[in-house]
């Protein structure tokens, strides 16, 4: 995992996306999930690359199982953009880099 993705739990969620100046976008993923697997890596470039633009953070659905019903999450992977700690987008299932930053716009 790159050094500039965050790690969430339900004890920091609201915590670190209120305090957030940046847009986050939040990958809702687990440990047993293929298609989580496959985009870690975009994800931890993505992280790089738009350092100080957005951030990349995960958040295990199996720790957190509330935050994922709280935010109507029922298959994984999924990304949802926080924009000022409010939903700006959604994106579901494992895609190209260029289809993530297109469809989250990043």
């Amino acid at each position: 995992m790159s050094e500039n993705t965050l790690t969430l739990t339900a004890e920091n969620f609201d915590e670190v996306l209120a305090e957030s100046e940046t847009p986050i976008v939040v990958d809702f993923w687990a440990d047993w999930c293929g298609p989580c697997k496959m985009i870690a890596p975009i994800l931890d470039e993505i992280a790089d690359e738009q350092a100080g633009k957005v951030r990349i953070a995960k958040l295990n659905v199996d720790d957190a199982s509330e935050i994922a019903m709280r935010f109507g999450v029922m298959s994984i992977p999924t990304l949802i953009k926080f924009s000022g700690g409010e939903v700006d987008k959604r994106v579901q299932g494992a895609k190209a880099k260029a289809q993530l930053m297109e469809e989250l716009a990043i």
